[in-house]
């Protein structure tokens, strides 16, 4: 089994993917390990006292709270109190990937080496992920303000071992120290001390986790998005000018070059993207009955690199952002070494979600606008002003008889507006919390939500697209099929073909879509393309 080595420094997306998907185990490297131990054993000899400055959640409350005392003595029940009071999400159990990749960031962010921590909390958590012990997790209630308090406290709360917290353990919910017992972990229920429990649960590991796993998905959607475009633009026998990598070059707009790169490369060889097919009249084009060369395809076709580039732009954006995020330090206060030798306690802001909300909602937003253009595509298709002599509504012969794909394109259009009410950035709305001691919050875990949601939404957009692009150029088989499709769309059709029941009349739509949805899902258009012309950029 893959072993990942945390060192506060070089998570990537794919490894939280791996460690949340694939269950990869880690480890923390030896340099971090000894930094952790090194600044806990300065902690306990010089800190661990009642005459110890005031330093915030080591010895005086939190939040508002801050100005009260906390006696060494009463520490261990202090930090246990944390945790109970903080378990307070609401709402359905994070997924298990979810869970997995908060606690596989939360152990990197102590890797940084400056959370101040002990060791044997940091180990114990490593064995929980490793053994997969995966906490229950109310997956609302976090504002991203001080990190995502109230997820992460309902993750501490199993790692303590406490009796009414839960677990899932091999896919079975149970108390949580049953599972730590079944997974060899002392299910005798845990102290922390000092500065533990603020180091566990003042961070952004939820939202950071989500993010990787969004982000992570989200590429692969628009690859699939250029494909199926790519699809699209031989149904309707496109112009192949508005590719040329000169025009794109002129930009210097990198996801842009990009994407038209990708469809050059789906579309080399074709045939019926060409001025001989074009000219080959179809029987149902009636707003052309003589030939005259095609200039230009409508907006949805022609500048695709243009708004698909834009948008990958944006995510390579969310990405950069995010990367960062998975390798910080995110909890408060924070220790380090000054120019004496002596530890400082430092308390700032670092737990403060904002980076990742800006990020998650462009990430949103760029998702929302390849639906968008999906949806006017796909609508083209449908249109005999647009389509250049396809059958209205793509219905088979005789027409009226059969009704075609009118009402699917229509669920298409209910999805990408339903996404246009998710466009709002949720960064932008902050709420007072905690007695306006937190006066403002980034929002951060419902953008990335959010983000989720649009992602759940787009195979059901770009996913008719296809469907629909596969009609067309099976209807016009007779007419145009001498006419080659090109080396990465060739197998996409196929592809389609193999699974989609095409005939010439209507046919009941399920048995129609949601193979073409399964196509997306399961990540089947990229793997058949990819296969046929390398992996796409």
């Amino acid at each position: 089994m893959t072993t990942i080595i945390l060192d506060g420094d070089t998570l990537s997306i794919d490894q939280v993917v791996q460690i949340a998907r694939e269950h990869a185990q880690v480890e923390i490297s030896p340099a971090a390990r000894a930094e952790i131990i090194k600044k806990r054993a300065y902690i306990e000899e010089n800190w661990l006292t009642e005459n110890a400055p005031a330093t915030y959640g080591f010895n005086t409350g939190v939040g508002k709270l801050k100005d009260y005392k906390i006696n060494q003595s009463d520490n261990v029940q202090f930090q246990k109190n944390i945790v109970l009071s903080h378990c307070s999400g609401i709402g359905e159990p994070a997924s298990e990937e979810i869970v997995r990749a908060m606690m596989a960031v939360r152990i990197n962010a102590f890797c940084v080496g400056v959370s101040g921590l002990r060791m044997e909390v940091v180990d114990r958590l490593v064995a929980m992920l490793n053994r997969g012990v995966h906490p229950v997790v109310p997956i609302q209630g976090s504002v991203g303000a001080s990190g995502d308090l109230a997820p992460l406290a309902h993750m501490v709360s199993v790692l303590i071992g406490f009796e009414e917290a839960e677990a899932f353990y091999k896919g079975e919910r149970m108390a949580a120290p049953k599972a730590l017992e079944l997974a060899g972990i002392s299910p005798v229920e845990f102290e922390l001390k000092a500065k533990d429990c603020l180091a566990l649960i003042n961070g952004n590991s939820l939202c950071a986790g989500m993010a990787a796993l969004t982000l992570h998905d989200a590429e692969k959607m628009m690859k699939m998005a250029d494909a199926i475009g790519a699809l699209s633009l031989e149904a309707i026998r496109g112009e192949q000018a508005a590719f040329d990598a000169r025009i794109h070059e002129a930009r210097k707009q990198p996801g842009q070059i990009k994407a038209a790169e990708n469809i050059r490369r789906l579309i080399a060889g074709s045939r019926r993207t060409s001025e001989a097919s074009r000219a080959v009249h179809l029987e149902d084009d009636i707003l052309h009955p003589t030939y005259h060369p095609r200039v230009q395809d409508q907006y949805s076709f022609r500048c695709l690199p243009q708004v698909h580039g834009s948008c990958r732009d944006q995510l390579e954006h969310a990405k950069s952002v995010v990367t960062r995020e998975l390798n910080a330090a995110t909890d408060n206060p924070l220790v380090f070494w000054n120019e004496n030798g002596a530890l400082e306690f430092l308390s700032g802001g670092n737990f403060h979600c904002e980076p990742i909300a800006f990020a998650m909602d462009l990430a949103a937003i760029a998702l929302i606008e390849i639906g968008n253009i999906s949806e006017r595509r796909l609508f083209a298709l449908c249109d005999t002003t647009l389509n250049y002599g396809l059958p209205p509504n793509l219905a088979g012969k005789p027409i009226g008889l059969n009704y075609g794909y009118g009402i699917i394109s229509t669920a298409a259009a209910a999805v990408a507006s339903e996404n246009k009410t998710l466009a709002f950035p949720s960064v932008a709305d902050t709420i007072p919390t905690k007695s306006s001691q937190e006066d403002h919050v980034s929002m951060a875990a419902w953008s990335c939500r959010k983000a989720q949601q649009v992602l759940d939404n787009m195979p059901k957009i770009i996913g008719v697209e296809v469907l629909l692009a596969t009609k067309a150029i099976f209807l016009t088989r007779h007419a145009l099929g001498h006419f080659q499709l090109g080396k990465g769309t060739q197998p996409l059709y196929d592809a389609m073909a193999a699974v989609i029941p095409l005939q010439e009349g209507d046919g009941y739509m399920q048995k129609q879509i949601k193979p073409a949805f399964a196509m997306v899902t399961g990540g089947r258009v990229l793997e058949v393309v990819e296969t046929a012309v390398g992996a796409l950029a």
